[in-house]
């Protein structure tokens, strides 16, 4: 009998780049990719998942990503940093939950809830921060889990994708809510 390893978590790091790159793209077009024209889609996660990009970010001392992986194959991601979300409130040294994508054959295991509080913890490692996580105002579900997890809708913006602007929900938890 051969014995199926669980699920793991671990940090990315520079030589992960194009493994998250084709995750981030894989993840975005299987949760959103139905909402823009194929043309828009494509330039989009051309620029924005990027492996040079990808490698950027993974190199950078102020974020961490963590991939989700099942027997060595990423299936989730999550991406953590300084928040730059457009919000008058936003303060230097704020954190921000920038991306959290696990594929669908992978959902309702827990595993979003493992890895928002992978990125959690290193928001905080220092202490108490503001958290920051910015949300398609469509997407239901991940309005109620960063709800669970203590984040209020607290302003509005606009993403673009191509020629089509989603409108973007700006949550918030402030570094005094309980854990």
């Amino acid at each position: 009998m051969i014995e199926q390893l669980p699920l793991a978590i671990r940090r990315a790091g520079p030589d992960d780049a194009a493994v998250l790159s084709q995750l981030a793209a894989r993840t975005f077009t299987e949760t959103f990719g139905h909402l823009y024209p194929r043309e828009d889609l494509r330039a989009f996660l051309d620029e924005a998942y990027a492996v040079g990009r990808q490698a950027t970010i993974l190199s950078h001392p102020d974020y961490a990503v963590w991939l989700l992986e099942d027997d060595g194959v990423a299936v989730g991601h999550v991406a953590a940093g300084p928040c730059g979300l457009p919000h008058a409130e936003v303060q230097a040294g704020d954190g921000e939950i920038k991306r959290l994508y696990v594929l669908a054959s992978h959902q309702n295991g827990g595993w979003g809830g493992r890895l928002f509080d992978t990125a959690l913890s290193w928001l905080l490692r220092d202490g108490p921060r503001t958290l920051w996580v910015g949300v398609w105002s469509g997407n239901a579900g991940a309005q109620r889990f960063y709800a669970r997890h203590g984040l209020e809708h607290v302003g509005d913006y606009i993403f673009p994708v191509g020629r089509v602007r989603d409108h973007e929900f700006i949550l918030r938890r402030p570094a005094d809510a309980p854990a």
